[in-house]
């Protein structure tokens, strides 16, 4: 039998998902989540975009998210990102905004191949790897739980 894409697909779903799910929150060090946050806020101060709360927004896809952001606002929900990691939760929101923005300008779905292309795109700015990896974990790991479950999975942080 061979393999399609689509089965190979959901193969990577469910193996990426598994190391998400069954993956012991990670240690981040003091250095690396302020080094995060850091950069995190330079990020912010460059979107040129109007981010706003929201406690239920949720885009259903990509397109409607673009048509928000080529109006000049983006909203971002409560439940999209893991506060946990951040010592504050603005970072999360921050971050969350950063990520829908790097899908718009790398013209990616909320698919696994539109989650890669996203962090290999955010991926190329951080500045080490430690945070690299935080962000593969939020990036791809975590979506590959969603795709997997058919909903957002507890959140934190794997380093598999």
């Amino acid at each position: 039998m061979a393999l399609t894409k689509a089965n190979t697909s959901a193969s990577q779903v469910e193996t990426l998902a598994q190391l998400y799910l069954e993956g012991k929150p990670a240690e981040i060090s003091d250095e690396t989540i302020a080094q995060l946050c850091d950069w995190l806020m330079g990020e912010f101060h460059q979107l040129p975009l109007n981010l706003q709360f929201s406690d239920y927004m949720r885009y259903a896809n990509a397109k409607e998210m673009f048509a928000d952001i080529e109006r000049g606002q983006l909203w971002v929900s409560a439940d999209s990102y893991d506060s946990s990691v951040y010592p504050n939760p603005i970072y999360g929101f921050i971050f969350q905004g950063m990520h829908d923005y790097d899908h718009y300008l790398t013209n990616t779905d909320f698919s696994l191949k539109g989650e890669i292309v996203a962090y290999n795109f955010t991926a190329k700015r951080v500045p080490s790897l430690e945070i690299q990896k935080v962000l593969y974990s939020e990036i791809v790991l975590r979506t590959t739980a969603y795709l997997h479950l058919g909903h957002a999975a507890t959140p934190k942080i794997v380093f598999p």
